[in-house]
């Protein structure tokens, strides 16, 4: 498989906690058996021992990258717990190697990836994007991985293919918060072809010149640069060509709050806090946050003619 990546991009990650999971929160953590600090058995991923990860190439920026204690140790990942430092506490349970991931529905040529080999084979492109979330943090994080597309074309989608579903693993024993009703698992996340076929939409592999941590998503995530964060799913097993729209976790679980498409719109508030600014982690100043996190030149014409505010 050939993948031609191409321009300079920037991106965002993760929502809120809903509050009604807040409050469920030391019920879970208690029947977990997991304390919101890393305990010996469920220790953090140690970055610095993670396998280094060559780019062949490097686009430069001029923000300065998010230090990776703040990257790796500030995350949304509820199959490790509701708190932002839950994951990084957790997740050493995440048996990242071997994995594969099952490339089918609607396509001439379905295929399973051994997530390994199929690296291993691959040039790689480092991309630098500009992280941010719905709560107004962000963060600048030098990814490592490939465009979605190459991988979607290789497989020949038939025709009435309209759209593609992504599934993460729901596994107790590796991945202790499923065993609890925070959503209905597995975590599922789901791209029109169009928006996946775009050169900014990722396949992360890795981020600072090093494999993903497990808290980050570890082996394979998407990136999703002009989404919020919570489109872009983690530690992938499955994608599929599907007809119809397919229901997405936080769709079903806060329709309200979170629609399909989830675009950065700034004119858009989330019921529960505006989304028109945004706090670099590190900084105290707020920024304006920009429509389609700033890529409306490369995005924008995807979305012509819809009724964004409708179609949130």
């Amino acid at each position: 498989m050939r993948y031609h990546p191409k321009p300079d991009w920037h991106i965002r990650a993760s929502g809120a906690t809903p509050e009604r999971l807040y409050l469920d929160r030391r019920q879970i953590v208690a029947g977990m058996g997991l304390s919101a600090l890393a305990s010996p058995l469920l220790a953090s991923t140690d970055v610095t021992k993670l396998a280094p990860l060559k780019a062949r190439r490097t686009i430069a920026t001029s923000e300065e990258p998010t230090p990776i204690d703040a990257v790796t140790g500030y995350n949304n990942f509820y199959e490790f717990g509701l708190d932002k430092d839950d994951p990084a506490a957790n997740a050493g349970t995440l048996k990242p190697r071997p994995w594969t991931v099952r490339v089918g529905g609607l396509v001439q040529k379905p295929v399973t990836l051994d997530v390994d080999t199929w690296i291993s084979k691959l040039s790689l492109e480092e991309r630098v994007y500009r992280m941010r979330c719905v709560e107004g943090w962000s963060m600048v994080i030098p990814w490592i991985g490939f465009p979605l597309a190459g991988l979607l074309k290789s497989v020949e989608p038939l025709s009435n293919a309209k759209y593609v579903r992504f599934t993460t693993l729901a596994d107790p024993d590796q991945m202790p918060g499923t065993r609890f009703p925070a959503l209905d698992w597995p975590y599922r996340e789901g791209l029109r072809i169009d928006e996946a076929m775009n050169p900014l939409t990722l396949l992360a592999v890795g981020l600072y010149g090093r494999r993903l941590p497990n808290q980050n998503g570890a082996p394979l995530r998407l990136v999703v640069p002009w989404k919020y964060g919570f489109k872009s799913i983690k530690s992938i097993v499955a994608i599929d060509f599907v007809e119809r729209q397919p229901l997405t976790s936080w769709n079903q679980s806060q329709p309200s709050e979170y629609g399909f498409y989830s675009n950065v719109n700034p004119d858009v508030d989330h019921p529960r806090w505006s989304q028109a600014t945004e706090r670099r982690i590190g900084e105290f100043r707020k920024r304006p946050t920009l429509p389609f996190n700033g890529y409306g030149e490369q995005v924008a014409g995807l979305y012509r003619g819809m009724d964004l505010k409708k179609f949130y």
